[in-house]
């Protein structure tokens, strides 16, 4: 009867093994070229990269794939108004988080204007947005590229490429018209314009968001790790956290402190 019931609790826990999520570690090249060949498919299967004069190069989806299956996550650090008068910018910052060892593993800046090409009628949160997202596939590529090299890519991100202009305008020719027979016109004496003077136009002004700082995203991955929280609470803080302003960041990490304590104390007293 017992060996019976030692098979049946056998039986039930192999299931579990086997829908364990895989995962890789970076600083072994054995273990990542298999994360290749999967990158390979994955990019491939869900349309992940875009062809330039012929090459392929992997959008930035494909890079936090990667990332995510060697358990590391992209940071926000900030994203600077680099704007003048006559151009709207911004540069972003990206840092890359280890939810292993619990270190920065990586950085990448990038711009964005709407000087380049066919961004020349972007609003200002596009130009913003596309600042981070070139950030995050440059802070991927500067540790990674390797890897999507291995894959069979070009190893710069997609977002990085100027495909929209890589072909020069050809302007019609304009037609010459036929010299005309000068005619005499008695010329008229203009009359007098009057000044007007011009409206003062108010500046428009742009609500800066304070986003949250790089030490509370730490703060949060940090109390993320703990054991009490479960893989779904980790899972949906992280797909948020660069949306995070400061004070929502505050509240985040009162509320996990607060549940921490709370099953922690749960655990306890049911000991």
């Amino acid at each position: 009867m017992e060996t019976a019931m030692n098979e049946a609790i056998k039986t039930t826990k192999e299931p579990a093994r086997k829908n364990k999520v895989e995962s890789y570690d970076i600083s072994r090249s054995d273990e990542t070229l298999h994360l290749a060949t999967d990158l390979a498919k994955f990019i491939k299967d869900n349309k992940l990269s875009t062809t330039v004069q012929g090459k392929e190069f992997v959008n930035v989806e494909g890079w936090q794939y990667a990332g995510s299956r060697l358990g590391i996550v992209p940071i926000v650090d900030h994203v600077i108004n680099v704007s003048t008068d006559t151009e709207m910018k911004y540069q972003a910052k990206v840092t890359l988080f280890d939810l292993r060892s619990g270190h920065t593993v990586g950085a990448g800046f990038a711009v964005c204007s709407n000087k380049e090409n066919g961004k020349k009628f972007y609003q200002e949160f596009a130009i913003m947005s596309m600042a981070q997202t070139r950030a995050i596939g440059k802070a991927y590529r500067n540790i990674l590229a390797w890897i999507i090299r291995a894959a069979g890519y070009e190893p710069t991100p997609a977002e990085e490429m100027d495909y929209a202009g890589n072909t020069p305008e050809v302007k019609p020719a304009l037609a010459v018209a036929p010299e005309a027979t000068p005619v005499a016109v008695a010329a008229e004496a203009p009359a007098p314009m009057k000044a007007v003077p011009a409206e003062p136009v108010a500046p428009v002004e742009t609500p800066t968001v304070a986003y949250a700082t790089a030490a509370q995203k730490e703060e949060i991955i940090r109390l993320l790790n703990h054991p009490v929280i479960t893989r779904q609470e980790k899972t949906k803080m992280l797909l948020n956290i660069n949306r995070l302003d400061e004070e929502r960041a505050r509240q985040a990490i009162a509320k996990l402190r607060k549940a921490i304590d709370d099953r922690e104390n749960g655990e306890s007293a049911a000991a």
